[in-house]
């Protein structure tokens, strides 16, 4: 009797100790789209003193471009274009030609390799005024971090449609960048924008989500999404509210403009919103990597 017991006890225990040996390693790898640890170096970095603020044809503005094209070819993310990842571009603005950088990644789709998914944030800000660098962590180092861990996500999840992961520049001087790219490739087949900007800092632990109101499709798609977070993701600052609308204030708004459907999403404004101290030491770290993984979540719903 014993024996029997003892055997019968000794399969149960093996059994147990093997789901749960399955489901621990589950837990642990393959599980989380992005690594979250690598989002906060990346932010944190980009926002750091040396990329003296990331103004728009500056010296620290390209060091950040030489950082997006470093990830980006680190994260096997190809060149949109034959073997070159730059799109440059030149403007006007207060008697000053400025000249811009785009940086723009591809990752080919499986199903509808011809058809595109623009993810994009913008990578310049203010740069040095009067002596004080503007870091810009939260605008909008925060959105370039997140377009490494997409990158990162879809080298271990191909996407069905192809993705192009774009930083745009001059974002800060009237979306000089974005609305450049949408009239070169207008005739592109672009089926989607996704703009991430601001997306590191809310004290309410609170990501508004814009775009789903002009486009029934994505309307219905969204309410599929079930939030894997504790963080919460609001529809709103769309012009239904009383809230600020929010339909151009990003590279976004280039898109709408020429009938792209588009999610923007954001936190709402803080005290160091366009001011020296939007830093990394005051992001939300945990709203952050929050923010992330919805935005990737809803992304795999398309």
């Amino acid at each position: 009797m014993f024996a029997r017991h003892y055997f019968m006890y000794l399969k149960y225990y093996t059994l147990l100790f093997v789901v749960l040996c399955i489901n621990l390693c589950g837990a642990q790898t393959g599980v989380t789209m992005y690594d979250d640890e690598k989002l906060l170096k990346h932010i944190k970095t980009l926002s750091s003193d040396e990329f003296e603020g990331r103004k728009t044809g500056e010296k620290g503005n390209k060091k950040g471009q030489n950082y997006i094209i470093e990830q980006f070819k680190s994260l096997d993310v190809q060149p949109f274009f034959d073997g070159n990842y730059q799109q440059g571009f030149s403007f006007e603005r207060g008697g000053k030609i400025y000249k811009g950088v785009n940086i723009l990644g591809l990752v080919r789709g499986s199903e509808f390799p011809e058809k595109y998914i623009v993810v994009s944030a913008h990578h310049d800000h203010l740069g040095i005024i009067n002596g004080r660098i503007f870091n810009g962590a939260d605008d909008d180092a925060s959105g370039i971090a997140a377009l490494f861990s997409f990158a990162e996500h879809l080298k271990k999840s191909p996407p069905r449609h192809s993705v192009i992961l774009a930083a745009f520049d001059a974002e800060e001087l009237d979306l000089e960048g974005s609305r450049f790219f949408v009239e070169q490739f207008k005739n592109k087949d672009v089926v989607l924008n996704m703009n991430m900007d601001m997306i590191s800092r809310s004290a309410k632990g609170e990501l508004y989500m814009v775009g789903s109101r002009y486009n029934d499709k994505l309307r219905a798609i969204v309410s599929k999404f079930e939030n894997p977070t504790a963080s919460k993701l609001l529809i709103g600052h769309d012009g239904t509210d009383e809230k600020q609308d929010w339909t151009y204030a990003s590279d976004h708004a280039p898109f709408h403009g020429a009938k792209i459907p588009f999610l923007y999403f954001g936190n709402e404004d803080h005290k160091d919103y366009h001011g020296p101290n939007d830093d990394f030491e005051f992001i939300t770290p945990d709203f952050y990597k929050n923010s992330v993984t919805m935005i990737l979540s809803i992304f795999k719903l398309i």
